[in-house]
């Protein structure tokens, strides 16, 4: 697959605080790839590297084989960025308009503000926009030049679950044209309904990256659901292979570490235990266990 973009040992310090460290990471052509952490493991900063906002002190970063501010002089590089300024007194229309302007090759102005869902309130000024419809413009506005890699830093923040739908139902829409798209996110069941691949971050470091799926394997352990009439959780804590349990409305949920000694167990145990079923964490449990000792009052 063709690079869109690289980052290579890239490092970046705030005074006595390490942002970004000696992080690598390259995206292909058509990925869709979403970057999570928690507060302070340096997403934030990725992306105005990546963006060419601000300088690695050390690294590397390459887009389309050449320099960040080349592939957004060209139109090939776009970003919705959270809380990006907009003018109050100017309206959605007028903001695409001036947008258009300035790109070789732009997207009608029609097209962009139906598919960022902007047409109802385009001629409406910004002052007057709710935060999840100022949201809905600036993803109009980074759709305007029409670009080839569109890097969104929380792009649902603010956006009710209308809102949200919408959004993703577009961005499916985008990235199925060939399109690259690095969303950092929150949300991890974005990430996960919406995402090719998921890159985890921590300390300013990559401590995951691949499918959801190997991500989610990266974890151990399995989780067992099943109705067990008559259980409670002390019983169920105790079975060979669990490590916790719990029990709503006679349905128990067991984290296990062996999910195979504890199935044996259970049926041992409770043999009227019925509708069993195994499945990996999910990606939340992962992303809990693998940034588990992540600092509080890191930057970014």
């Amino acid at each position: 697959m063709d690079e869109a973009f690289s980052l290579r040992g890239l490092s970046k310090r705030f005074g006595p605080v390490t942002a970004v460290d000696e992080l690598s990471l390259e995206v292909g052509r058509g990925e869709v790839v979403a970057l999570l952490g928690p507060n302070g493991a340096g997403k934030s900063t990725t992306v105005e590297l990546l963006l060419g906002l601000i300088r690695p002190d050390q690294g590397r970063v390459r887009v389309f084989g050449g320099e960040p501010r080349a592939a957004v002089d060209d139109g090939r590089m776009a970003a919705m960025v959270q809380n990006g300024f907009l003018l109050r007194d100017v309206t959605p229309a007028e903001l695409v308009g001036l947008l258009r302007s300035v790109h070789r090759t732009p997207r009608p102005a029609r097209e962009v503000l139906e598919r960022a869902g902007v047409t109802e309130f385009a001629n409406r000024r910004c002052g007057r926009l709710s935060g999840g419809q100022l949201q809905r413009v600036r993803y109009a506005l980074a759709l305007t030049g029409d670009p080839e890699l569109l890097v969104l830093d929380e792009p649902t923040a603010a956006m009710d679950v209308d809102g949200r739908r919408a959004f993703w139902a577009s961005m499916r829409e985008f990235s199925a044209t060939g399109r690259t798209v690095l969303f950092a996110t929150h949300y991890l069941a974005e990430a996960e309904d919406f995402a090719d691949r998921v890159v985890l971050m921590r300390h300013g470091r990559v401590v995951a990256d691949g499918p959801v799926a190997q991500v989610r394997a990266a974890v151990s352990g399995r989780v067992l659901r099943a109705t067990v009439p008559g259980a409670d959780e002390s019983a169920l804590a105790a079975l060979a292979g669990v490590t916790t349990a719990r029990v709503r409305a006679g349905r128990a949920e067991l984290s296990c570490a062996d999910s195979d000694l504890a199935i044996r167990a259970l049926l041992g145990r409770f043999p009227e235990a019925a509708g069993i079923e195994i499945t990996a964490v999910g990606l939340e449990a992962a992303f809990l266990a693998l940034t588990a000792d992540e600092p509080e009052g890191a930057l970014r």
